[in-house]
């Protein structure tokens, strides 16, 4: 066997094997183990190449970046996509020490076992991703079940004390008339029915959050509606120093929906988008519509969310507000009426700063 051709074989041997310890080091990877997995996989393709002591490997994927000791992006390199569900969402590059070799020292095999090992790292990041999306609706199905649970023993609290609470609001405002001329105990009588009527209030948010409350469903335009709510919000807007952007390229988004409560829903928002961002700072409301539904988001630039707040935002009396701020039960009630309009709503942090909510309401 000639030199060239035992030389030869050695590289493909060294190719394969290149690829079966790929293959060997991906095949348990879980999203943990994901960077000292391509970090591994670095390694294994250094040795594959033909100079392994003057070559070096990057992994690139969005903002992570994982290389051999010594990398550095110059020429000469070689270079392979890697695709996520047909996107390009990183590369694998190969580089050659500059003060030693030229493009041509790279073989024309190393760049189909870049491209082999593209491959397979895109089908790696697909299956994570997967993975990832499963674990997500795994929680909001669950968040999901126990924010029905919490409803429906809401509907049956707010019910069973919606008959004393009126009894003693009737009782204190009959009594009333009774004391004329005792101004303290008309006084007295005075902070009954206030604190009265105050519970109602608060019954009626739980009804909301439960979905007992009636409806009025019609064919409205929800794009009025939001331009609605903002202008009568405007002088909070500027009490508070807060500027607010409409991105609604549509004139006309038509659902079947109450509009008092979709004006509710935006007014809660809007409020809670408020209260959170810092002066100067921009709140954005968008409108759009896809095939079956109407979809509204409201993001703010604020401090977003905690993992725990991320948890509980929807939950009756929950708040992250100072008590005299706010009851809990604002983002209950929007909950509870997307829910009652077989809607969905999403509450998240932005990329780089602050928080949306994102609202889909079906169409018809």
């Amino acid at each position: 066997m000639s030199n060239d051709t035992e030389s030869a074989l050695k590289e493909r041997i060294k190719e394969l094997t290149c690829l079966y310890e790929v293959s060997s080091i991906i095949e348990n990877t879980t999203v943990e183990s994901l960077d000292s997995v391509l970090k591994a996989i670095t390694v294994s393709l250094k040795k594959a190449f033909l100079y392994p002591l003057h070559t070096e490997i990057s992994i690139n994927r969005e903002e992570v970046s994982i290389s051999t000791d010594n990398f550095a992006n110059k020429n000469p390199k070689i270079e392979s996509n890697i695709r996520i569900f047909n996107t390009t969402k990183g590369q694998i590059i190969a580089c050659l020490n500059a003060n030693k070799f030229s493009q041509e020292d790279f073989l024309k095999e190393e760049q189909q076992l870049l491209d082999n090992v593209a491959l397979k790292i895109g089908n790696l990041l697909e299956r994570i991703e997967i993975q990832k999306s499963e674990a997500s609706l795994k929680r909001q199905m669950e968040h999901a079940d126990r924010l029905s649970i919490l409803g429906e023993i809401t509907a049956g609290i707010a019910h069973e004390l919606n008959t004393p609470l009126a009894n003693i609001l009737g009782y204190a405002e009959l009594l009333r008339e009774d004391f004329e001329g005792n101004n303290r105990a008309i006084s007295d009588l005075d902070k009954i029915i206030d604190n009265s009527i105050f519970s109602r209030e608060v019954l009626k948010k739980l009804m909301f959050f439960a979905c007992e409350m009636p409806q009025e469903k019609k064919r409205v335009n929800l794009v009025p509606i939001i331009k609605n709510a903002t202008n009568l919000l405007d002088a909070t807007f500027r009490k508070e120093r807060v500027n607010y952007l409409l991105n609604i390229k549509e004139e006309a988004l038509w659902l079947k929906a109450d509009a008092i409560q979709l004006t509710q829903i935006l007014f809660n928002l809007l409020i809670n988008a408020i209260y959170f961002s810092p002066k100067n700072s921009v709140i954005t409301v968008e409108a759009y519509q896809t095939k079956n539904e109407i979809e509204f988001k409201i993001s703010d630039q604020g401090i977003g969310f905690t993992p725990e707040a991320l948890e509980k935002v929807f939950q009756p009396f929950f708040t992250t507000k100072p008590m005299e701020d706010g009851s809990g039960l604002g983002l209950s009630v929007v909950h509870g009426i997307v829910a009652s309009h077989k809607g969905t709503i999403i509450a998240e942090n932005n990329i780089d700063k602050g928080a949306t909510f994102r609202v889909a309401l079906p169409k018809d």
